[in-house]
């Protein structure tokens, strides 16, 4: 089976509905995770270790689908 690396980040952002990190010397590295059960298993420690912080969030970045250049992933204009 292929390996399909997942990179898992968070940290504290400027609104809690949105994506905007506060201090983007202060996010979180995680780790990366070479398939996505391993990779949740991770975000899920990462966010219940911050629960009680409504303004951090954790994600699980597909870096497998940057590296296999899936044209879905990347936004328009950019």
């Amino acid at each position: 089976m292929a390996q399909r690396l997942h990179l898992v980040f968070g940290g504290e952002l400027t609104d809690p509905q949105g994506v905007e990190f506060k201090d983007l010397d202060k996010v979180d590295i995680v780790g990366l995770f070479p398939d996505y059960a391993t990779a949740y298993s991770a975000w899920k420690d990462a966010a219940q270790r911050t629960v009680d912080s409504a303004e951090t969030r954790y994600f699980i970045a597909h870096l497998h689908r940057l590296l296999e250049g899936d044209d879905s992933t990347s936004a328009a204009g950019e």
